[in-house]
């Protein structure tokens, strides 16, 4: 039901949702079914203009603590998962996905430079499927050739990532970690880790370093879709994060 939700109400389907609720009014509402048809068309075309997208995910993206803390330096790396893509090639039926592939490769390269043992967390995203974190497991020994010494597969947001994750690390007297994920997912993450308790370093992928604008950032595309997609969920998701404790 979530998942549903969201799909009909993030961008760009929530302005589809709009779009056809406009068209359905009629009688004493048709004059507001027309600026609402109008709304929807404005903000289908606005943000499929990477001048307006990237900057909303850039935005996600400043002021990370990626400075360990020299009284209490990192012990262990935690790489969050992301995506899956079902295969029939595969012994678990999946795959990692691009997004879950780009959080490994960072993790691994952080291993290599500091030596520290890797936690990959992730749950099952769909029924049938194999939990993400079991599935990073087996990718991390394949892929990259650097095991992961423990694996969480039980959480199903990035709430119980930290929460399961702390779980782990704090039975191994760790309280201190490298967070791995993407940098528009890292400020939404660190709250979490945070808040279970952990001292946190950010070790995000490859930033979105913010450009001037050009003409061609104002021609709609629909990779700008998604990029607000992200950042609109990842927003509205750290400000449910930071409120909740409060309600």
């Amino acid at each position: 039901m979530r998942n549903l939700i969201l799909l009909l109400v993030m961008p760009p389907i929530g302005f589809l949702t709009l779009l056809v609720f406009s068209l359905c009014l009629r009688g004493r509402l048709l004059r507001w079914g027309r600026r609402l048809t109008w709304v929807a068309v404005a903000g289908l075309v606005l943000l499929a203009m990477p001048a307006v997208s990237d900057p909303m995910l850039t935005s996600l993206e400043s002021g990370l603590p990626t400075t360990p803390p020299a009284e209490d330096p990192p012990k262990a790396i935690v790489v969050l998962g992301g995506d899956l893509i079902r295969t029939a090639q595969e012994p678990l039926g999946v795959r990692p996905g691009l997004l879950t592939l780009d959080r490994e490769r960072t993790g691994a390269a952080l291993h290599r430079a500091t030596g520290l043992p890797i936690l990959v967390t992730g749950g099952t995203v769909q029924t049938n499927l194999a939990p993400v974190g079991i599935v990073m497991q087996h990718s991390m020994a394949d892929d990259f050739q650097t095991p992961a010494r423990w694996t969480e597969s039980e959480s199903i947001n990035t709430q119980q990532n930290a929460q399961f994750s702390a779980h782990i690390l704090k039975a191994e007297g760790i309280d201190s970690v490298y967070v791995v994920t993407h940098s528009w997912h890292m400020r939404r993450a660190v709250l979490a880790f945070e808040r279970a308790g952990l001292k946190v370093t950010a070790a995000p992928t490859d930033l979105d370093e913010p450009l001037g604008f050009e003409l061609e950032d104002f021609v709609p595309r629909t990779a700008a879709w998604q990029t607000c997609w992200f950042a609109l969920h990842e927003w509205i998701g750290y400000a449910w994060y930071a409120i909740r404790p409060r309600l």
